[in-house]
C-alpha cells in the first residue's frame, strides 16, 4: 500500500483553534481550546481518516504554511514567547 498523504491545517477560530485533516478524498473538522489541544485533535483525526493505513505522510500547517506551524507550535509547546513582526503572514497566532 502506498504512503498515505495526508495534511492537518490550523487556523485561529475566535479564541479557539480550528484544524482540518485532509487526504485526496475526505476531510474532517475539529476545534479546540488552545494549539496543543487542537494538535492532539489532529493526531486522532490522522488515525480515523488514514482508516488504518499506517504508511502515512503527514504535514501540520498553519494557513497552509508548515514552517509557521512549526515556529508557532514549537514556541507554544516549550512556553517560548513570540515576537510579533508585522511582515509574517500569520500575526494571528501570535495573538493568544
Amino acid at each position: 500500500m502506498p504512503t498515505l498523504p495526508i495534511t492537518a491545517n490550523y487556523r485561529r477560530d475566535g479564541d479557539d483553534w480550528a484544524v482540518t485533516v485532509r487526504t485526496a478524498e475526505r476531510a474532517l473538522d475539529a476545534v479546540a481550546p488552545g494549539l496543543i489541544a487542537a494538535r492532539v485533535q489532529a493526531d486522532q483525526l490522522v488515525d480515523e481518516i488514514s482508516g488504518g493505513n499506517e504508511d502515512r505522510a503527514v504535514v501540520h500547517m498553519l494557513d497552509g504554511d508548515a514552517y509557521a506551524f512549526s515556529v508557532v507550535y514549537l514556541h507554544t509547546r516549550h512556553g517560548l514567547p513570540l515576537s510579533r513582526d508585522a511582515s509574517t503572514p500569520h500575526d494571528q497566532a501570535f495573538e493568544a
